[in-house]
């Protein structure tokens, strides 16, 4: 049964990673966030995508310990 319960919440987990993946592309301001960094030159860019990353870790951080403190109940 530990390894059902386990199954459940992984495949819980893909779901919803998928979800937020596709309502990602439809956030314009994600990933042009002040602190984003941007390089051009001639056929070249490169984005490094600080703010928006600190932004998503501590989200991401919130949510997961909410889970964590909901589960343990």
């Amino acid at each position: 049964s530990e390894l059902g319960r386990w199954l459940i919440g992984a495949g819980l987990a893909i779901a919803l990673l998928g979800a937020l993946l596709l309502l990602a592309g439809r956030l314009p301001w994600l990933g042009h966030l002040p602190g984003d960094l941007r390089f051009s030159r001639g056929g070249v860019t490169c984005i490094m995508p600080l703010a928006t990353s600190l932004l998503l870790s501590i989200i991401l951080t919130v949510v997961l310990n909410l889970l964590v403190h909901l589960l343990k109940r």
